[in-house]
């Protein structure tokens, strides 16, 4: 596994080199024929993204999905042809299609734009396109949270993480890793009180500025749905107020490496919009326990036996 020291100098060179150093397989070159540029990032793909494993760090969303209680939960239909107030069906229709009706846009696996909190910082819309690829760093709490349920990361578990993988990248995404998305539930009674539930592990603010303000990563992201417990989110309105983004919600941390991952980054891009539906996927070395190959299965995606259908119950589609 190569050192976060050889992944940060070759990230600040190109995004090229950070890819392929990431997993310390190819050198970035071009041909007799082509330039560097042109042929470089084929070939990170064909030697490196191609044999990876991809890890999504992602919840499903559903109508009953943890959330604060002053935004609530959503809501699931079909949706309706306006011309016959009937919803669209595959045997009528040739297809079908979804109503989403979400109370806000805090919800499920985020991305928090700084707007969220501080208007005069960028909301989601705003965000540069070079958020999409970055060097993925996880750090584990999970043994301090067995004592401890409501432990916060601290600047002495950030620098004891150093001292054995190397130097935190600038530019990098710190992902915490607590286990707290394990106890994650779509029953909406549990998810309610899960949501409601104030112990609950975080990061603190004097780990979170020396992330930011010493090492210089992108953002930090925690599985819980809030930064900390302090009685004013103190960690969050820090970071929303001096320009930073975080994710909120993430998951299956506990496959992922320390170091030696990229993360891909997405979400919609909602006009002044103040949060994001976030999908985050680890690109992970090839040697990972966890996570998806690239296969022949990916086009075209297989036909399952089940056809999807709408589950009055559960307010969604299933198969």
């Amino acid at each position: 596994m190569p050192s976060l020291k050889l992944v940060a100098a070759f990230a600040a060179v190109a995004a090229t080199a950070a890819v392929a150093t990431a997993f310390g397989l190819v050198a970035v070159s071009g041909s007799a024929h082509a330039t560097s540029e042109s042929v470089g990032l084929w070939q990170v793909y064909d030697q490196t993204l191609s044999k990876a494993r991809y890890i999504d760090l992602t919840h499903e969303i559903t109508p009953g999905i943890p959330v604060w209680k002053g935004f609530g939960p959503g809501k699931f239909s079909a949706t309706i042809d306006p011309k016959t107030g009937k919803a669209y069906t595959y045997a009528k229709d040739g297809f079908e299609a979804t109503a989403y009706k979400l109370a806000t846009d805090q919800f499920g696996t985020q991305l928090d734009p700084p707007a969220h909190w501080a208007p005069q910082y960028p909301g989601i819309d705003e965000l540069p396109a070079s958020y999409a690829v970055r060097p993925l760093v996880v750090i584990s709490i999970v043994p301090q949270v067995a004592k401890n349920p409501k432990y916060a990361l601290t600047v002495a578990d950030v620098l004891a993480f150093e001292k054995t993988h190397g130097r935190i990248p600038a530019g990098s995404v710190v992902m915490v890793r607590s286990d707290w998305s394990k106890r994650w539930t779509e029953d909406p009674a549990k998810a309610k009180a899960l949501a409601a539930d104030p112990v609950f592990p975080g990061v603190t603010l004097a780990a979170l500025k020396l992330l930011h303000l010493r090492r210089h990563i992108l953002f930090h992201g925690h599985e819980p749905l809030d930064t900390d417990t302090t009685p004013t989110l103190e960690g969050e309105h820090w970071l929303m107020h001096h320009g930073y983004t975080q994710a909120e919600g993430v998951a299956n941390l506990d496959g992922v490496p320390e170091t030696g991952c990229l993360v891909a980054i997405g979400y919609p891009k909602f006009k002044g919009g103040l949060g994001g539906y976030a999908r985050y996927v680890a690109i992970c070395p090839s040697s990972t326990a966890k996570g998806t190959l690239i296969s022949g299965k990916d086009a075209p995606l297989p036909k399952s036996s089940k056809p999807l259908h709408w589950d009055a119950n559960l307010g969604y589609r299933v198969r």
